[in-house]
């Protein structure tokens, strides 16, 4: 179809049914993609958009022209735009930042002469190198320019095509891209998600003026210039970034104070149960913790997106009903041993459980929420997730043990 020209390849889609339509639309070139949107209507623009892959779509999006990729997002639902601007923003100083989007598949089986015909009906211009890709749009090889002038007309890539020297995360900083191009001599990179598909290219000339710009915010950062903190911000800029969270966080512990006070009673007629307290909310945070660390990098390398919530929330429910069904039962068995007590044992388990399903389910969707809030979760999931596992946490301890007094 990528042999087509594009008002072309528009008129076949058209014809097919959606599902079929936008699995083709995710294996499209991007740059191919983008100028076959020029020739949709808004109603066809707006089915195949709001039902692709984020990260295929953001592909497609960023290789148009601003004005037109503003079109095209004024036509979606907003949860659907917040899930593509997620996808088109990339940390300045990152290789998704500084990559050319704007990249044509090739595959080890197509001919030379096909090549040169796809190249010369898509202008793409400014690349010493083609990448090679398989049918899903994982990076395979490569072959140079020179190689393909001077290879037969009947000859396929895969024959002419050589291992890539080297590739970048959409993640990987400046600094590191800068060691890579030294380090292998290159001039171009490509650029590939976590599932090693290619997303994007930095040529060497973009790269040179990105670290010359970085040097300069560096030399900004020293002197407390720069928005963010760095190691050598000046003291009170740390200050002003720091408070209001540390304030926030004191606010929340207070609040896990309140609830344990609301069960005094239940505590002076049973002391055991004080002795317990850090073992749950501890258990709990460790598990909320593992949970958010998951689905913080889920987010980051855009594995997951906020519209995935329900998936999170069951898988994470699943895995804190298993691993506190296991860990209650190792802590019924630590706690008979010292207690004697098989009220105190059926308690704490059942606490347990409890808890740790609200861990795992609340380090899933904290992180979500602070993104459909606007705020940057990096920043605060954490404080967040502390104040929920210790509430619940000790809520669900002395509650239960509230309602099974009888049993101690």
């Amino acid at each position: 179809m990528e042999e087509l020209p594009t008002e072309r390849i528009a008129d076949v889609l058209k014809g097919l049914p959606q599902a079929l339509s936008v699995s083709i639309w995710e294996a499209l070139s991007p740059v191919i993609a983008a100028r076959t949107l020029a020739h949709l209507d808004g109603n066809t623009i707006q089915q195949v958009l709001s039902r692709i892959d984020p990260n295929r779509g953001a592909l497609i999006l960023s290789s148009l022209a601003d004005e037109e990729r503003k079109r095209c997002l004024s036509l979606l639902n907003p949860h659907v735009v917040q899930d593509f601007e997620r996808a088109l923003s990339h940390e300045p100083d990152s290789a998704g930042a500084l990559m050319n989007t704007r990249v044509v598949y090739y595959t080890q089986d197509m001919k030379v002469r096909d090549v040169v015909k796809k190249l010369r009906l898509h202008r793409q211009t400014g690349f010493r190198v083609l990448y090679i890709t398989d049918d899903e749009n994982r990076l395979t090889g490569m072959v140079e320019l020179q190689d393909l002038v001077l290879a037969r007309r009947e000859s396929r890539l895969g024959e002419i095509a050589q291992p890539v020297r080297a590739i970048a995360l959409v993640t990987t900083t400046s600094e590191e891209l800068v060691d890579i191009f030294d380090k292998f001599r290159l001039t171009d990179l490509p650029v590939v998600d976590a599932d090693r598909h290619l997303i994007g290219i930095i040529q060497h000339h973009i790269l040179l003026d990105a670290a010359r710009e970085e040097a300069i915010v560096d030399i900004q950062t020293m002197v407390g210039v720069s928005k963010d903190e760095r190691a050598l911000s000046d003291a009170s800029f740390a200050i002003k970034k720091r408070l209001p969270w540390l304030q926030v966080n004191l606010a929340t512990a207070f609040l896990a104070a309140a609830v344990v006070g609301v069960f005094e009673q239940t505590i002076a007629q049973v002391t055991a149960l004080a002795v317990l307290l850090p073992v749950v909310a501890g258990q709990s945070g460790n598990t909320g913790a593992q949970a958010l660390a998951v689905t913080m990098r889920g987010l980051a390398l855009r594995e997951v997106w906020p519209r995935h919530w329900l998936r999170l929330v069951f898988k994470e429910f699943n895995v804190g009903l298993w691993n506190g069904i296991a860990v209650a039962l190792t802590t019924s068995l630590g706690v008979y041993i010292w207690s004697q007590s098989l009220g105190l044992c059926l308690i704490i388990g059942i606490s347990m459980v409890a808890s740790m399903i609200i861990a795992s389910v609340s380090g899933a969707m904290i992180p979500v929420l602070l993104i459909k809030a606007g705020q940057d979760p990096a920043t605060s999931s954490s404080i967040f997730l502390t104040t929920v596992t210790d509430v619940m946490g000790f809520l669900s301890f002395l509650g239960i043990a509230t309602l099974l007094m009888g049993m101690i």
